[in-house]
C-alpha cells in the first residue's frame, strides 16, 4: 500500500525523501543521489505507459490516477514509498487517491514565508511572483522533463495542507524545521506512525538511522549537488536544489509588504502550526 510523502514544493520533501531511502534501502545507513530511485515521484510517465493510457491528455492522467495506483499496489503486503507535491484534490468527478490505495500520508509543511525564498532562488523567479502562487486557487507545477501533462495540482499553499487533512487519523504533519534541527526525533515518529498502522513489531536500527542522519546532513546533500550533479534538478544549471536550508530567513530577505500578505492569507493555519 501506498504511504505518500507530501508538501508544497520547496518545503523539505527531498531531504525526508532521503532519510527515508537511506534507511529502507541502503545496506548500512549509506547514501547517494542514486538511491532516490526507490521513492519515486507520482505521477510519472512510467506508472501510466505500462497500462496503455493515453497521456496525451492531462486529463485522461488525472481520471487514471486510481488505475495506475491500483496497478502499483498490485503487491499489498509491501509499503511502498510514493513522493508527490500534487494536492490531495479531486478534479471534477475525479479524484487523486481514495482510501483503496492510500495506507497513509507523512506531510512535511513548511513555513510558507520561507518557501517563498527558497521558491524565488531556485526558479530564479521575484518574490511577488512566489506570492502570486501560493495564494493562487489555480496553481499548477510541472514535474515531468517526460511529458507537459504531468501536472501537480496545488492550489493555495492554505489548500494544499488542508487537502491532505481530509486523510484524518491516516496523515503524520512534520515540519521542515522540526526535521531539520532533530531528524532523528522526527523520524522515529515516523516509524511509530508506520507501526502503528500496520501492526508492525519491527524494532528501529538506531546505529543505522544515526548513519542515515550523518550521511543526509544538508551540507553532505548540497556537496554531493555540486561535486556529482543531481538528476532531480529539472535541468537547473543556474541554482542549486539544495541552497541555504534552515539559514532560509523570511525576517531579513522577505519584503514586509509581502510577508503581510502570506499572513494575511494564512493567518489561522500559521497560527496552529505556530509559524505565528
Amino acid at each position: 500500500m501506498i504511504i505518500w510523502l507530501a508538501s508544497y514544493p520547496k518545503s523539505g520533501n527531498t531531504y525526508l525523501r532521503a532519510l527515508l531511502a537511506s534507511y529502507f534501502f541502503s545496506k548500512d545507513g549509506e547514501f547517494s543521489f542514486d538511491i532516490l530511485r526507490y521513492i519515486q515521484k507520482f505521477p510519472k510517465l512510467k506508472h501510466f505507459k505500462s497500462l496503455n493510457i493515453d497521456c496525451e491528455s492531462e486529463i485522461n492522467i488525472f481520471r487514471n490516477y486510481i488505475k495506475a495506483q491500483e496497478d502499483i499496489n498490485k503487491n499489498k503486503k509491501n509499503i511502498i514509498f510514493l513522493k508527490t507535491h500534487s494536492s490531495f484534490c479531486n478534479i471534477g468527478q475525479y479524484v487523486f487517491s481514495d482510501l483503496k490505495n492510500t495506507l497513509a500520508g507523512i506531510y512535511v509543511v513548511r513555513d510558507p514565508r520561507n518557501v517563498i525564498l527558497s521558491m524565488s532562488n531556485y526558479f530564479s523567479i521575484k518574490n511577488e511572483e512566489c506570492v502570486s502562487r501560493l495564494v493562487s486557487q489555480g496553481h499548477v507545477v510541472f514535474d515531468s522533463k517526460e511529458n507537459k501533462n504531468f501536472k501537480n495540482y496545488l492550489g493555495t499553499w492554505s489548500f494544499h495542507l488542508n487537502s491532505w487533512k481530509r486523510l484524518k487519523n491516516r496523515l503524520l504533519i512534520i515540519k521542515y524545521e522540526d526535521l531539520v534541527l532533530n531528524p532523528k526525533k522526527e523520524i522515529i515518529n515516523i516509524f511509530n506512525f508506520i507501526s502503528t498502522l500496520t501492526n508492525s513489531k519491527n524494532k528501529i536500527n538506531e546505529n543505522k538511522l544515526d548513519k542515515c542522519i550523518n550521511n543526509t546532513k544538508f551540507e553532505k546533500l548540497k556537496y554531493l549537488e555540486n561535486s556529482d550533479g543531481f538528476d532531480e534538478n529539472a535541468g537547473n544549471l543556474k541554482n542549486n536544489f539544495f541552497n541555504k536550508g534552515l539559514k532560509t530567513d523570511f525576517n531579513k530577505d522577505l519584503e514586509i509588504h509581502l510577508r503581510k500578505i502570506i499572513e494575511k492569507n494564512f493567518k489561522k493555519d500559521l497560527k496552529e502550526l505556530e509559524y505565528l
